[in-house]
């Protein structure tokens, strides 16, 4: 098995007839996922996706994936392949499109629509798309490409095979093996047989679920659930899902038929991404049973029934703003019911709890994965990727997908079929494939693209670092004049704190310690203004840390008159 290493320098060029792999992001995280090959002077791109931030970014509205690295090659991009029609693997995409807008757009019809829908939003024009299905072949450059159905928790999911003149890939996007999906569509294992014949130099595997044993249940499991919830619920009921799952979407609908209840969408990119499954024909919609959300205040609330955005706790989707109180046409009442069809991703867990802490206070009976079987992910577990392993008989294996442990369970359930050369990776890390095999050569810089608004990559970690300090310690501002002739304090300092928990006034104590700071500046004749702020926010620091235990924000500001 082969580890990241940290020493790693900038790789050497690319040897002929070799070919590159860089993840670009994905490796490390759930999120970002892009992935980079580059062979005979041209690039193609596998999956463009966005992460959603954290605790500990705040401010901050997605991360992206970092192509620093190709930016000044962008123009040898031969394609943009899309696996399925996730945000984690398509919410970047028009970013990218922001610096070379005619990148070819390769996927499934559903997922295409869903890109194309996020183009419009973002103002862009639509680039030259390649409608691509199962079975079909198409070559871009130098590199050829097949698609393999594979299930997962959205329709049109694909994987893809590579071939190239320095060997094949096999990338499995995200894919389960359910064998009773809701739309008849499995992971195409025949295909996967019939590419480990002809020989998969390197196998790119799913990594989310390596760490579960057995085999990941099938989506028909959470129906009699959600049938139940109907059943023992005589008010409204809320369901809270990703605007993407159709499968669970489609489930509702089914069980609101059955129990006689109308059903409104709420959340913009719910009511979107719906409108675009039904229109092609991936979305059932029974007759008479959706109704625009607003209209549902005239029926009875046993009668109700609301799909909503906001399963991860985001702060501004449909369902928090309900939890807040604050939503400007569903308000919550005793009795009512709120299902959270969704699991956890990694990172979120303190705001979906946050969410369903809110909508208990209102009265509601929250139903979620923690005390029902509301949800199955959509990712193999340890029996499939061994299932596939033994499959497709892989020469080299490097996982993606996941947080480090994925990765490394993942390499060892490879290891455990047979594999020989497993490649642990990490989001920059470069592995090159020569005469057959995958080994690390260098690493590049991919660090973290903030979007904060309308800046992208403007803001910095230090930059957080300073929103955590005021959010967590505060922020005080001390003015002080000085004579410039003299050095010597002739007003001041006037001190004011926000997010402090103490009254301007506890300050008084602080003050003739900073006096005392600029006369000895001014005895030593050192009538610098930089040096005079540092002696100021040294002396009011030490002094909030000693007493206070603080380390708030300090802007000394030292005015020569």
């Amino acid at each position: 098995m082969t580890n990241p290493q940290t020493n790693l320098g900038t790789p050497k060029k690319l040897k002929k007839n070799a070919l590159r792999v860089t993840p670009l992001g994905g490796l490390g995280d759930v999120g970002r996922n892009m992935t980079a090959f580059e062979h005979d002077g041209r690039i193609l791109l596998v999956d463009c996706g966005v992460l959603f931030p954290e605790d500990s970014h705040p401010g901050v509205d997605l991360i992206l994936p970092d192509w620093s690295s190709i930016r000044d090659r962008l123009d040898t991009v031969e394609a943009l392949v899309l696996t399925h029609g996730h945000e984690d693997h398509i919410g970047a995409t028009p970013y990218l499109l922001r610096e070379r807008e005619d990148i070819p757009l390769v996927g499934s019809q559903l997922t295409l629509a869903l890109v194309a829908s996020k183009l419009r939003e973002h103002r862009l024009r639509e680039t030259v798309q390649h409608t691509v299905a199962e079975g079909d072949v198409i070559k871009f450059g130098p590199f050829e490409l097949e698609f393999v159905a594979v299930n997962h928790s959205i329709p049109d999911a694909l994987a893809v095979f590579i071939r190239t003149s320095a060997g094949t890939v096999l990338h499995t996007g995200d894919f389960k093996m359910d064998q009773l999906p809701l739309d008849g569509r499995i992971t195409d294992l025949r295909s996967f047989a019939r590419l480990g014949e002809e020989g998969v130099d390197l196998f790119l595997t799913d990594s989310t679920n390596a760490e579960t044993p057995g085999f990941t249940p099938s989506e028909k499991q959470i129906t009699p659930v959600i049938d139940q919830v109907f059943r023992e619920s005589d008010q409204r009921i809320i369901v809270a899902c990703f605007a993407s799952h159709v499968h669970r979407v489609q489930q509702v609908l089914e069980a609101a038929v059955a129990h006689k209840r109308k059903v409104g969408f709420v959340g913009r990119s719910m009511v979107r991404n719906m409108g675009i499954a039904r229109d092609l024909g991936y979305l059932d919609l029974p007759e008479n049973v959706l109704v625009d959300a607003k209209e549902l205040a005239n029926i009875a609330p046993e009668k109700q029934v609301l799909i909503s955005t906001g399963s991860q706790g985001e702060p501004m989707s449909a369902l928090s703003r309900i939890a807040q109180g604050n939503h400007n046409f569903v308000h919550l009442e005793e009795g009512d019911t709120v299902l959270l069809a969704s699991s956890l991703i990694p990172g979120n867990e303190n705001a979906v709890y946050r969410v369903i802490n809110g909508l208990s206070r209102w009265g509601a009976k929250v139903v979620h994965k923690g005390n029902a079987m509301v949800h199955v992910s959509g990712h193999a577990s340890a029996g499939e990727l061994l299932y596939c392993y033994n499959i497709v008989k892989p020469k080299n294996v490097m996982p993606v997908h996941g947080e480090y442990r994925h990765l490394k369970a993942n390499a060892a359930l490879a290891e455990q079929t047979g594999v020989e050369n497993t490649v642990i990776a990490e989001d920059g890390t470069v592995v090159d494939l020569v005469d057959g095999v995958a080994s690390v050569v260098g690493k590049v810089d991919c660090s973290y693209v903030f979007v904060d608004g309308s800046s992208v990559g403007d803001i910095t970690e230090s930059d957080l670092k300073d929103r955590q300090i005021l959010g967590e310690e505060g922020f005080i501002s001390v003015i002080v004049v000085v004579d410039s002739s003299t050095g010597r304090v002739i007003s001041g300092p006037d001190i004011h704190a926000r997010g402090f928990a103490e009254d301007d006034s506890v300050f008084e104590n602080v003050k003739p310690d900073i006096v005392k700071a600029l006369d000895r500046l001014a005895a030593e004749g050192v009538p610098d203004s930089y040096q005079m702020q540092q002696a100021v926010r040294r002396t009011i620091g030490r002094w909030v840390n000693t007493q206070h235990r603080r380390r708030p924000m300090i802007i000394p500001t030292v005015v020569t008159t």
